[in-house]
């Protein structure tokens, strides 16, 4: 990386050395990128006016004899299943993305509070991917993408920091052959005050951890001696906002974790700590009558109370609902559900009703040639007939699956370049079929619909079996057996041990 590094930074005098590795073929891995002199000197019109060029540079188009390129952006469901299926003795890869790994997110609510491990449902994409890693035209960048140039063929890049002051951002750009925008989708805050300020997030493993230390730091403070017991009740007052599957999931792991470890370890404070779930209508509106009513009665017994409301503003301590009543918190997580993130809404492509990527059957953008969408951050055009699918996993990955077929179909096609795959026959469109809902509500005890939908006919079970049959579908689901067996030690030992309530 230093090599690279230092050839992306060359000073115009020193273009021509890039020039003899091309020419001589000794260093095929120079050819691959453009410095900051050749971008300026080849496409100077391309380089945004209030863009430093002496820190522009990036990955210049593909060249005979070299494999087309696939740019993938984002690393959720969707984009690493189209990495894991992608045919790499066809296409180089290279994905842009602010995290380096996958999050199995059907566990991340277990992290919360210590009944796994935050590497447990963290899986590196070089794993999905090994090419990534071995391919000498194939990366990963710790990036976000700012800009898509469609005409060109290309995307503006801009490097992670960190927030750290003593590193500028990097502005780079990548030539692509296809590109697959997989960014996902960021949390609704419908516009209401407070909520980016005070709440956290429940999407990434980062917010797992800060949920995590700020419910054992709130236990520990609300233990000191002095503290007034309004405080008190304050500090130790859960709130979850969101009644769908990770809202009411992350509500049963809450309640567990107070029922079992907070009653054995934190006994001063047990009587004091409560949940409460707020919800505008009603709870896991997806599933069967029946089931969200077994699921209401299961968290009545754990000691979640179920408020119906809105909320209409959210201050530092406390948040306010649109009845005008006030509830005091010491930790706010909201899940509410997903919208259209900012880079998706500065697209100049065509948008679906719901305001995300418009794609056809095929998951590609009808206006612009070799883009496809897939994942949270797309939905179906009008034209096409077909209602938006809903954002989760099994429809990220169900269409990261058929468009890595979809692409391997191009690319033996010869295809895979550029503007070349207008008189391929795509074969049958993408289709998609529900397999069924399952989630967890605590004290060994979960729901299950395996039914298309709400009114078809199917199987639905609760309690201890569908409990059984949550955890070992999931146990199945994870990436890798190396993941695999982390959760499953994970489990074992919180079973035995209890869960971990180091704040580290």
């Amino acid at each position: 990386m230093f090599l690279i590094k230092n050839l992306t930074r060359i000073s115009p005098t020193s273009s021509s050395i890039v020039t003899r590795f091309r020419s001589t073929g000794s260093f095929t891995l120079a050819s691959r990128f453009c410095t900051a002199s050749e971008t300026q000197i080849q496409s100077p019109a391309k380089i945004p006016n209030d863009v430093d060029r002496s820190q522009y540079s990036g990955l210049a188009p593909t060249r005979e004899g070299e494999k087309p390129r696939v740019v993938v952006l984002g690393s959720g469901w969707a984009g690493c299943r189209l990495m894991k299926g992608i045919d790499t003795n066809l296409y180089d890869v290279v994905c842009v993305s602010p995290r380096n790994h996958m999050v199995f997110t059907p566990l991340l609510a277990s992290t919360c509070v210590g009944t796994l491990e935050f590497r447990s449902v963290a899986e590196p994409i070089s794993r999905i991917q090994p090419a990534i890693s071995r391919e000498p035209g194939s990366y990963f960048f710790l990036a976000n993408c700012s800009r898509l140039d469609a005409d060109s063929h290309e995307v503006h890049c801009e490097t992670l920091t960190d927030g750290l002051n003593t590193l500028k951002p990097w502005k780079f750009k990548i030539t692509y052959d296809k590109l697959v925008v997989a960014s996902g989708a960021e949390a609704s805050t419908f516009g209401i005050h407070g909520v980016m300020e005070n709440a956290i997030f429940l999407r990434e493993v980062h917010h797992a951890q800060e949920i995590r230390r700020k419910l054992l730091l709130n236990l520990m403070l609300s233990d000191t001696p002095g503290i007034s017991k309004e405080e008190k009740k304050r500090l130790l007052h859960c709130v979850v906002v969101g009644g769908g599957p990770t809202g009411v999931e992350f509500s049963g792991e809450l309640s567990d974790f107070i029922m079992k470890d907070v009653r054995q370890r934190y006994s001063h404070v047990k009587d004091d700590i409560h949940v409460t779930l707020i919800e505008a209508r009603d709870i896991l509106s997806s599933f069967d009558d029946r089931l969200r009513r077994y699921a209401i009665k299961q968290l009545n017994k754990s000691g979640v109370r179920f408020v119906r409301g809105i909320v209409k503003d959210v201050q530092s301590q406390k948040l306010i609902l649109d009845d005008g009543t006030e509830v005091p918190y010491g930790l706010l997580v909201w899940s509410t559900g997903v919208g259209p993130s900012s880079f998706v809404r500065s697209l100049g492509l065509p948008k679906d009703p719901t305001g995300r990527i418009g794609i056809d059957e095929w998951m590609r953008v009808p206006s612009v040639q070799d883009v496809f969408a897939i994942g949270d951050c797309s939905g179906y055009l009008e034209t096409t007939g077909k209602p938006t699918l809903p954002a989760l996993a099994q429809v990220a990955e169900r269409e990261g699956k058929y468009l890595a077929n979809l692409l391997n179909k191009i690319g033996k096609a010869n295809g895979g370049r550029a503007n070349s795959a207008k008189e391929i026959e795509l074969g049958a469109p993408f289709v998609y079929k529900h397999l069924g809902s399952m989630a967890t509500i605590g004290r060994y005890k979960a729901l299950v619909d395996l039914r298309e939908s709400k009114d078809a006919k199917g199987i639905s079970m609760t309690g201890f079996v569908s409990w059984f049959i949550w955890r070992s579908a999931y146990l199945t689901r994870v990436v890798s057996w190396r993941n695999r067996f982390y959760v499953a030690i994970n489990w074992f030992t919180t079973f035995v041990f209890g869960r971990d309530i180091s704040r580290i």
